[in-house]
């Protein structure tokens, strides 16, 4: 296991990431979704209190780093109009449910239900980001999802006693910020819905032109194949 303080390497790779991903909000080079990224500040925020509050210690730098970096998005999404990502219903139902959730975390206190209702608040306030990342990954940049991950993965090299206070919110951070960075990085959106035909997908067809007729395609008889007609035989 690594030394508790490679916690410090965590945390600052993470804010690497995290700042070019504001650089590029700020430029209009991405779109984030408002409503996934403050809730994604405000839950690892309270989540980073409670540890402090069990005694986590210097591995709950990494909560912190989680929750600061989407709050800075959140804030330069407005420098910028054309960072804005038109939001739908899919976004206004996740980010409420999510705030359900973490009202449910607050209210339960602690133990694994308040734990598990954070984690649930938490991805459910992803989920508009994971469907627009599938859908459009042009929109977001993988490098504050490389962060997260490198930085959630560090976190939890450090850990000696195996817990779910200390370890449950770093590693659901590593599987989400990995999932993100192959969605975003590797394009696997576009890349799905251009499977070849072969392997089952329709292939779209030209639209007809309305009231146009498509000519037919001529028919060969088998003896016209076999080099003339029977008559000419």
């Amino acid at each position: 296991m690594l030394n508790v303080h490679f916690v410090y390497l965590g945390a600052a790779i993470g804010i690497v990431g995290q700042a070019l991903y504001v650089v590029d909000t700020i430029r209009g080079r991405t779109q984030p979704n408002r409503v996934t990224w403050l809730l994604w500040a405000v839950n690892p925020l309270l989540a980073f209190a409670v540890e402090i509050d069990d005694g986590v210690g210097l591995r709950s730098l990494m909560t912190f780093i989680v929750g600061f970096g989407p709050l800075a998005v959140f804030v330069a999404s407005f420098v910028n109009r054309r960072s804005v990502w038109k939001l739908g219903p899919l976004d206004y139902t996740c980010g409420a449910m999510s705030v359900v959730g973490t009202i449910g975390w607050l209210v339960t206190g602690q133990g694994l239900v308040a734990l598990g209702a954070a984690l649930a608040a938490d991805f459910l306030a992803g989920v508009p980001t994971l469907v627009k990342s599938w859908q459009q990954p042009g929109s977001e940049h993988a490098s504050i999802y490389i962060g997260a991950f490198l930085n959630a993965v560090i976190t939890l090299l450090t850990v000696n006693q195996v817990s779910a206070p200390v370890v449950a919110f770093p590693l659901y951070i590593a599987v989400m910020a990995f999932v993100e960075t192959m969605i975003v990085a590797g394009r696997l959106g576009p890349r799905w819905r251009r499977v070849p035909a072969s392997l089952g997908t329709p292939v779209e067809t030209a639209p007809e032109t309305p009231g146009v007729t498509p000519a037919a395609t001529p028919v060969e008889s088998s003896s016209e194949r076999r080099g003339g007609s029977d008559v000419e035989k």
